[in-house]
């Protein structure tokens, strides 16, 4: 399995450059946005979606400033779903550390994920970056529509496997395919060759949220806490294939749990077992693999180079991670 450093091997030099740069355009005179904006780059985690922009761009054509500007646009955009992600579930920690609205309270910590989509279009419309703001614009668009169709369906715990995907597609896989996509873009390749990035970066994005779902289950050592799904009326995959499999009165009593008993541990445990025995685990899994399958796939229809090796391995890093 390929290291962060060896992936990043072909991009090492730029993935530098654009640390400094993206430094710089968090900047703000005033001070209380300046102290958060340090803290909040200080603690960046690996920084796989700007390392989706560089390499797809180095497999389209050639890494140049609006590659800098598209890679900074995804961060700040992904910053602020972050920070409003976390007041929207009332969350105090982040990749280990304080969230922003723990440390400086809810209201500031929404003027922040405010402040961080301004920085984004600021930083397209300066530069005449229509394209890649457009690609930006309906990452975030479908963002929140994902999110709002998961309340939604969480409140009725009514989703199909179609539903599922939509969700999906739009709330985990956007963001990846807007990376790749503006990569792409920003290297100016024709328009089938951005689609085609675009297509691979949502393939990848897919099943990087069916691992995210696995993780549940406790199907890695570490990682997120087991059950939080379940907790919080997620719908994941190996939950939705397992109750479309059971008889009618075992699938009434698992989603009566699942609604009305979601906060007592020995009930999510029983969830837990009923879809491990149910073969959820190994169906999501499977579906995770055909995903990565079609993503290599499309990823093979484009120029031989170390970037898209790097490519290869970072989808590989993606889904092999154990948090």
């Amino acid at each position: 399995m390929p290291t962060i450093a060896d992936i990043q091997a072909p991009i090492a030099a730029e993935m530098k450059l654009f640390e400094q740069k993206f430094r710089d355009s968090m900047k703000s005179d005033v001070m209380l946005l300046d102290q958060i904006m340090t803290y909040i780059v200080r603690r960046k985690g690996k920084q796989l979606r700007p390392m989706f922009v560089f390499l797809t761009a180095g497999v389209c054509g050639t890494i140049n400033e609006s590659t800098y500007r598209g890679a900074a646009l995804i961060e700040l955009l992904h910053t602020a779903s972050l920070v409003h992600d976390d007041v929207v579930d009332d969350s105090n920690y982040r990749r280990g550390f304080f969230s922003v609205n723990a440390l400086w309270k809810n209201k500031i910590a929404v003027l922040v994920g405010d402040y961080l989509l301004a920085r984004g279009l600021s930083l397209s419309l300066e530069n005449g970056d229509y394209d890649l703001l457009s690609i930006g614009n309906k990452a975030v668009r479908d963002l929140s529509e994902g999110e709002l169709l998961q309340i939604e369906k969480a409140r009725r715990l009514d989703i199909s496997e179609t539903i599922y995907y939509d969700i999906i597609r739009q709330k985990t896989a956007s963001l990846i395919s807007a990376c790749c996509a503006m990569g792409a873009r920003s290297a100016n390749a024709p328009a089938q060759m951005i689609e085609t990035a675009r297509l691979f970066g949502e393939k990848v994005g897919i099943a990087f949220q069916i691992k995210d779902d696995l993780f549940d289950y406790g199907t890695a050592e570490v990682g997120k806490p087991l059950g939080i799904d379940i907790k919080e009326k997620k719908m994941t995959l190996p939950l939705i294939y397992a109750l479309n499999k059971a008889p009618s009165g075992e699938k009434r009593r698992v989603i009566n749990t699942i609604k009305n008993h979601s906060e007592e541990p020995k009930r999510v445990g029983e969830v837990i077992e009923f879809v491990k025995s149910s073969g959820g685990i190994e169906y999501a899994t499977r579906a995770m693999e055909d995903y990565v399958r079609q993503a290599q796939a499309l990823l093979h229809t484009l120029p031989e180079s170390t970037y898209r090796t790097s490519l290869e391995g970072l989808v590989d890093y993606t889904i092999a991670r154990e948090k």
